[in-house]
């Protein structure tokens, strides 16, 4: 084959240090289109990125040339550096160290994007714990409490 073909699309998930509801209504619209600025320049395109106070998820075609932990490590590093710019109040900011990153079929990424569209909605009956757990268990992951959470 002449030529390098790949599409993965992930669904990502991280939260905020702490699970703080740093991210306010009126954040959260500038935060995704400035995360998906960086998606963008590291060739991994955003579906949609969606969230709620304490969380972003985002659903994305990973680049073929670059590792799925640089990706985030980037999203995360430049998207945390903008927020303490873009609020006095949140100087301190910063995301929680790890990551939750699922691969999704091509049949279901209709469903992942109203899903992450629907985040507040959502949030009114489930909270983010609870959320992830579920997410977790169902892509296969043993719940680990104690390194969970930290």
């Amino acid at each position: 084959m002449s030529q390098s073909l790949a599409k993965n699309t992930i669904h990502l998930v991280f939260s905020t240090k702490g699970r703080r509801p740093f991210l306010s209504a009126q954040l959260r619209p500038k935060l995704y289109a400035y995360l998906n600025g960086i998606f963008e320049e590291w060739n991994s395109p955003a579906i949609v990125i969606g969230g709620h106070a304490d969380h972003v998820h985002a659903l994305f075609v990973l680049s073929k040339n670059h590792a799925l932990a640089r990706i985030v490590e980037e999203v995360k590093k430049g998207s945390s550096k903008w927020i303490k710019t873009a609020d006095p109040l949140l100087d301190k900011f910063s995301w929680q160290t790890g990551y939750s990153a699922f691969s999704v079929s091509e049949s279901i990424i209709a469903k992942v994007v109203d899903y992450i569209r629907t985040q507040d909605e959502h949030h009114r009956r489930i909270t983010f714990q609870d959320e992830l757990r579920r997410l977790l268990v169902r892509h296969g992951f043993t719940v680990d409490e104690q390194h969970l959470w930290s």
